[in-house]
């Protein structure tokens, strides 16, 4: 069909738009949507602010792409920049070159390149892998080499008198015992003091000096040859928790695809309903005129005069509040895709008259593809992991060992250890008993969050069939209200109708209009809702493709 655009005093500049039937058919068989990196130049008109002119040529802070991995980086120059949006610093960006009017495909294309959100999952995602990489290593060999050196000096008094007086003791002990006094001998008294003797060489202290230094060197190794399993187990979880990190980064990124998706055509609502309340305020303006002449010819009352005045100025408060609704809601989408200047949407609203495939094809899709179901299968083996390290317990632990010194006469040793836990530490059957449970808490989540999808399919598919049919009903609505207006327009001018059938005609007429556009956004948002709950929100780009009904666009490519 053929729409045409009028003229928009303030806000506004004059564009026809052309929307051709497509003719072919949708495939959501895989999540992988070839996103165009080409920036076409476009005719468009555009929405600005009356009171300061767009400068079409003042420079525009670009949207920046944040590497979450500089050392696995592409060949690109990374640098800090500052974000458009919040002014903070961003280390390991650059910048993107990127057009103010974007089809909703190079959108997409951009929202991942410059989401934070996004940058912040892989981040973790990295952080986890390189994790488990260092856990992968812990059954390795570890080697170690020690080297010493040290200088030393003793001055030291030593008291010996103690010692002095035992050692005279012990000596005069002795010789009584050997030689006993008897008749037979000589008086013992006639021989030496040995204790005294010996008492006489030892000194009743001694000046402790000693200095000097001493150097070492030596190479060692320690082996775990045999851990019970228990490496296998931690890097198993560490690898479980990096898929759990890798689902959260889908959901995320799924969750802004369709936030995208629904500023997107949001933005194209209103851009919709700010012409059509422009539209409405040219017809009146038509029939004021008209009001004006048929007056001074006395035609109509003074009330009648009164009546389309006060219509008119009622239709220029309610386009002016919807081109602020319209510039609103291209901040919105220009916050999201973080920019500094407007974000022109090209990609049209749009409707396939087509019925959608069973919705047992949408839960299919959900049950092998939602990355919430596998968020759940990464904690049940984060779970089985936990069950494996705690089986562990009393199993021993063996380990290789050796070490020798770097000298002329090395001294060394080897050998190989083994150690069990025999008691004591955490309890094993408890430990093993809340591993069990966790694995079947998350066997239990999978099958609650498995319905929930279900249902939640269910429901996104039947909105999307309503708000089909509710487009297609509105049509004859909007054909209605535009013949009744050219009756009433006509009859106007030959005095069989007043100015306020005129404006009650004119007022259906926007009605109808804006509720067959926004049953039109209400179909878009829902078949977002529907791809999203299915896990593959990149597949809704197949259904625009295919669409045979689209709405006219202000900004559009050529």
């Amino acid at each position: 069909m053929k729409f045409i655009l009028s003229a928009l005093p303030t806000a506004m500049m004059t564009v026809a738009v052309m929307s051709v039937p497509v003719m072919t058919y949708a495939s959501t068989d895989a999540d992988s949507i070839e996103v165009s990196d080409d920036v076409t130049p476009v005719v468009v008109t555009q929405i600005i602010d009356s009171d300061s002119p767009t400068d079409n040529n003042r420079p525009a802070v670009a949207p920046f792409h944040t590497v979450p991995n500089p050392q696995n980086a592409e060949s690109q120059a990374l640098s800090t920049l500052v974000d458009p949006i919040t002014h903070k610093a961003v280390d390991n960006s650059y910048a993107l070159d990127v057009s103010s009017f974007l089809s909703l495909e190079q959108a997409q294309k951009l929202l991942v390149q410059v989401s934070p959100k996004i940058a912040a999952n892989q981040a973790a995602i990295a952080a986890s892998e390189y994790q488990t990489d260092a856990l992968r290593t812990i059954d390795n060999p570890l080697v170690f080499a020690r080297v010493s050196a040290s200088a030393y000096h003793l001055d030291e008094d030593i008291d010996l008198s103690s010692l002095r007086s035992g050692i005279v003791n012990e000596v005069n002990n002795g010789v009584d015992n050997i030689v006993p006094p008897t008749a037979d001998l000589p008086d013992t008294a006639d021989l030496p003091d040995f204790g005294e003797l010996v008492g006489e060489r030892i000194p009743d202290s001694y000046n402790f000096k000693r200095s000097g230094s001493t150097s070492g060197a030596g190479l060692g190794v320690v082996w775990p040859i045999y851990t019970a399993g228990r490496t296998d187990a931690l890097t198993g979880a560490s690898d479980a928790r990096t898929q759990e990190a890798m689902a959260d980064s889908v959901l995320d990124k799924n969750e802004l695809y369709n936030t995208l998706i629904e500023r997107y055509f949001k933005a194209q609502l209103a851009i919709i309903a700010a012409y059509l309340r422009e539209d409405a305020y040219d017809t009146l303006q038509q029939t004021d005129h008209m009001a004006e002449r048929l007056f001074e010819e006395g035609f109509i009352s003074r009330v009648d005069r009164l009546e389309a005045q006060s219509a008119l100025a009622d239709a220029k408060s309610e386009s002016v509040n919807a081109n602020n609704d319209a510039r609103l809601a291209m901040i919105a989408l220009q916050r999201l895709l973080r920019t500094d200047y407007r974000i022109k949407p090209t990609t049209p609203l749009f409707v396939s008259s087509r019925p959608l495939p069973d919705v047992s094809y949408f839960q299919d899709l959900a049950l092998n593809n939602h990355p919430g179901l596998q968020k759940v299968a990464a904690k049940r083996a984060q779970a089985q992991q936990l069950h494996a390290l705690s089986d562990t317990g009393y199993k021993p632990t063996v380990l290789l060992y050796g070490y020798g010194q770097v000298e002329k006469d090395p001294s060394w040793v080897a050998g190989i250890s083994a150690s069990w836990k025999l008691w004591g530490g955490l309890d094993k059957a408890a430990s093993l008993a809340s591993s069990s449970a966790k694995i079947r808490q998350a066997d239990l989540s999978e099958i609650e969050v498995s319905d929930n999808l279900l249902l939640l399919v269910e429901k996104n598919w039947h909105d999307v069939n309503n708000a089909q049919s509710r487009y297609q009903a509105l049509q004859s609505n909007v054909d209605l209200a535009a013949e009744v207006l050219r009756l009433r327009r006509l009859g106007l001018q030959e005095g069989v109708n007043t100015t306020v059938d005129v404006v009650q005609a004119q007022t259906q007429s926007l009605k109808a209009r804006t509720e067959q556009a926004q049953a039109a956004n209400d179909y878009v948002q829902s078949l977002a809702a529907l791809m999203q709950s299915c896990g593959t929100p990149l597949a809704f780009n197949a259904y625009l493709n295919a669409a045979d009904i689209q709405l006219p666009t202000l900004y559009t490519e050529q």
